[in-house]
């Protein structure tokens, strides 16, 4: 389009984004990020600089007054998240967050019908997913908002909840450290769903997984949300199979690599190697906290104690652990803090690195000279297998990157 763009998503603060991703390998077509002020919205909308958008928060009600259509099923909603304009030039919109979010539950397994649902918020995504918990049969749904009636603070009148979804930013990267909710105040839950995808564990998530409940992140909502969107703007059928063909490779580009395991036993090692094969940046911890300290660990432990050292590499932890696509190496005893096993899995895959204790060297390793080796690898190994998602013996580096790219599917 002469001046303009062709298609893209508009909202106040767009940040880390995979949907022109998405949209590049749904029908290649450019597709852009506009991040607009709100005293901004009106004349951009007016001014016919584009073909079709998306609209995310907080822009999905505020649209509506500049459609001249509606679709029954946006109508019905109360909210558009998808703007097509038409042959004269006026703006239809619909909202394709409706077969997105029927995909989430769908592909998950979850069982809607006769269950009691909490929304945690009432932004234009909840409405939608109100009328989505409505159409598969939801015996009771109820919005729970920061002031409302059904409120945080009253959550114990609705412990009887047996479906969670989470339609807030709460926990959305960058503050990735925050959760809406304690799962653990709804004893009958059966599933939990956040619209979030990155990171793709929420503590929302983490929770659920630890309780081995339904559950799914926003990613695959995303790619089905752009699939309707893609036909409507485009006037064609995309196969279904896309959606799932794309959310698996959009996990496997974004997820990070962690690496774990006994101090000696070849993270740093193998996390380069890995991080050549596969064309990523590579992180160690423990080199990064040299490098903003200007001090060795060792020298950190003489001076400090491993208490503060833990402190350091915990935050270190954090603020690498929530970034995507990264390799990351880190030290031994990073299993040992309860409080790393979020920022670990929030975004990462886990990986194990075993090798025989024998093998390990202790020089210049502070925990490994002051312990017995044999003795701190029995205590650590059951927090290595509790972390992990995958468990790779090292015997030989080249071995050990083909067998995680063989495993991982990269």
């Amino acid at each position: 389009m002469e001046g303009g763009l062709e298609y893209g998503l508009i909202g106040e603060k767009l940040g880390h984004s995979f949907s022109p991703a998405i949209h590049r390998r749904l029908a290649g077509y450019d597709y852009r990020l506009v991040e607009l002020r709100p005293e901004e919205l009106g004349p951009f909308l007016e001014s016919g600089a584009f073909w079709g958008l998306n609209v995310t928060i907080p822009y999905k009600k505020a649209v509506i007054p500049y459609c001249q259509e509606l679709t029954p099923q946006a109508r019905r909603i109360g909210s558009v998240n998808t703007i097509v304009r038409r042959a004269d030039g006026t703006l239809l919109g619909h909202n394709t967050d409706y077969d997105g979010f029927v995909w989430m539950l769908r592909s998950a397994g979850a069982q809607v019908a006769g269950k009691k649902a909490l929304i945690l918020g009432t932004g234009g995504v909840s409405l939608t997913v109100k009328t989505v918990l409505e159409d598969l049969g939801a015996r009771e749904i109820v919005f729970i908002s920061r002031s409302g009636e059904d409120n945080y603070e009253n959550l114990d009148r609705h412990a009887d909840a047996q479906i969670v979804v989470n339609a807030t930013p709460v926990g959305m990267y960058p503050n990735t450290d925050a959760s809406p909710v304690d799962l653990s105040r709804f004893p009958r839950l059966e599933g939990a769903f956040d619209l979030i995808y990155n990171p793709a564990r929420t503590r929302f998530l983490l929770q659920a997984e630890e309780r081995g409940l339904c559950r799914a992140n926003g990613l695959g909502m995303l790619v089905a949300q752009a699939k309707a969107a893609a036909e409507l703007f485009l006037g064609i059928r995309l196969p279904d199979s896309k959606v799932e063909e794309i959310t698996r490779e959009m996990e496997r580009e974004t997820c990070n690599l962690l690496l774990i395991g006994m101090p000696g036993c070849g993270k740093s090692t193998v996390g380069r190697a890995l991080a050549e094969r596969l064309g990523r940046q590579l992180v160690d911890l423990d080199e990064l906290i040299e490098r903003e300290t200007v001090r060795s660990i060792p020298d950190i432990f003489a001076r400090e104690g491993e208490v503060y050292f833990r402190r350091l590499e915990h935050d270190a932890l954090c603020r690498v652990g929530r970034e995507s696509g990264l390799i990351i190496a880190a030290g031994g005893g990073i299993v040992t803090q309860p409080d790393n096993l979020a920022p670990m899995r929030q975004n990462s895959t886990v990986i194990f690195l075993k090798r025989d204790v024998s093998l390990l060297p202790v020089e210049g390793r502070p925990v490994s000279q002051a312990n017995n080796l044999q003795e701190l690898y029995r205590r650590r190994l059951p927090l290595y297998e509790a972390a992990s998602d995958l468990e790779v013996e090292n015997h030989r580096v080249e071995d050990s990157v083909e067998e995680i790219i063989r495993r991982l599917g990269l």
